[in-house]
C-alpha cells in the first residue's frame, strides 16, 4: 500500500509540474499574440486592398499590356509556399496548414507531384519536416527557419523572391501559398491561395459587360505596373506570413490553457484517489491494531 501512495504522490507532483510549464507558456504566448495581433491587424486593410488594386489592374489591361507575374502558362511545374511554425505545442495548427497544402496537391497538382514537378518552399521548420518524410517525390528547394523568429521585411522579402524570380524565368508556371489565417485567439484557420500568376478578376456582368474599374498611370502604364506588381507581391507574401505567426501564438495559447484545465481535473482525480488509498491504509493498521489487542486479551 505504501508503494501505492509514493506512486500517487509522484504523478501528483509530475502533473503540477507540468501545469506550472504550460500555465507560463499561455502567459509568454498571450503577451506574443498582442504584439502579433496588432500587426496583422494593422497590415491586413492595406495588403487586401493592394491585392485587390493588382487584380483589377491586372484583369483590365486588355491584352495591351504583358506584365511578367500575370503570364498564364500550362501548369508543368508547381510551387507551393508553405507557412507553419518552428514549434509545436500549438494544438493542430500546424497540421491543418499542412493538411490544406496536401489537399490542394491531391485536387491539383497530383501529376505534378508524381513526375518530380513540385517544389515546397518552406517557411518554418514542421513544414519542411513534414514534406521532407512524407513526400518524397517533392522537392524541398528552401527551408526558411529564422524567418518565422524574425519578420523583418528583407527577410520575407528574400523568401518571396525565390518563388518569384524563378516563375519570372519561366521555372515555375503556378505558385499558391499555404498558411494559417487568423481570426481571433481562438480561432484560426487553413488557406491556400494562389499567388502566382496573379489571379484575374471575374467580375460582375452587367447588360452583358464586366465590371472595370479605370487607373490613370503616370509615368507609363508598364514602367510603373514592373515596379508595382513585384512590390505588392512581397506584401501579399508578408500578410501570409504574419497571419500565420498570430495564428500559431492563438493556438498554443489556447492550446496551454486546455492542457492547464486538464491537469487541474487530473489533479483533483489525483488526489481523491490518493485519499482513498490513504484511508485505506489507515483503516487496514487500525485493524491490525485491534486485531492484535483482541489476540492478546484472549
Amino acid at each position: 500500500m505504501s508503494g501505492q501512495l509514493k506512486e500517487v504522490r509522484e504523478r501528483i507532483k509530475s502533473v503540477k509540474s507540468t501545469q506550472q510549464i504550460t500555465k507560463a507558456m499561455k502567459m509568454v504566448s498571450a503577451a506574443k499574440l498582442r504584439k502579433a495581433q496588432q500587426a496583422i491587424v494593422q497590415m491586413r486593410p492595406y495588403a487586401d486592398k493592394l491585392n485587390s488594386m493588382l487584380v483589377n489592374i491586372l484583369s483590365n489591361l486588355e491584352g495591351d499590356a504583358d506584365v511578367t507575374f500575370s503570364k498564364t502558362r500550362e501548369i508543368n511545374k508547381v510551387a507551393i509556399i508553405v507557412v507553419t511554425s518552428n514549434k509545436g505545442l500549438c494544438g493542430a495548427f500546424n497540421a491543418n496548414v499542412i493538411k490544406s497544402a496536401i489537399k490542394t496537391i491531391n485536387e491539383s497538382y497530383s501529376d505534378q507531384y508524381n513526375l518530380g514537378n513540385l517544389d515546397i518552399i518552406a517557411i518554418g521548420k514542421k513544414g519542411g519536416e513534414f514534406f521532407r518524410k512524407n513526400y518524397p517525390k517533392a522537392n524541398i528547394v528552401n527551408d526558411h527557419v529564422a524567418l518565422v523568429t524574425d519578420l523583418t521585411f528583407e527577410n520575407i522579402e528574400a523568401a518571396a523572391l525565390s518563388a518569384m524570380d524563378k516563375f519570372a524565368e519561366g521555372e515555375y508556371d503556378r505558385v499558391d501559398i499555404s498558411y494559417g489565417r487568423f481570426r481571433n485567439a481562438a480561432l484560426q484557420f487553413p488557406e491556400t491561395i494562389q499567388f502566382l500568376p496573379v489571379p484575374k478578376l471575374q467580375g460582375t456582368k452587367e447588360e452583358g459587360k464586366e465590371a472595370k474599374v479605370d487607373y490613370i498611370f503616370e509615368p507609363g502604364k508598364i514602367e510603373l505596373l514592373e515596379e508595382l506588381v513585384p512590390s505588392i507581391l512581397k506584401t501579399t507574401v508578408q500578410k501570409c506570413v504574419y497571419d500565420t505567426h498570430a495564428s500559431e501564438h492563438g493556438a498554443r495559447m489556447t492550446a496551454m490553457d486546455n492542457a492547464t484545465e486538464n491537469a487541474e481535473e487530473l489533479l483533483k482525480e489525483l488526489k481523491i484517489n490518493y485519499n482513498k488509498a490513504r484511508q485505506e491504509a489507515i483503516t487496514k493498521e487500525l485493524s491490525e491494531i485491534v486485531g492484535g489487542a483482541a489476540a492478546l486479551n484472549a
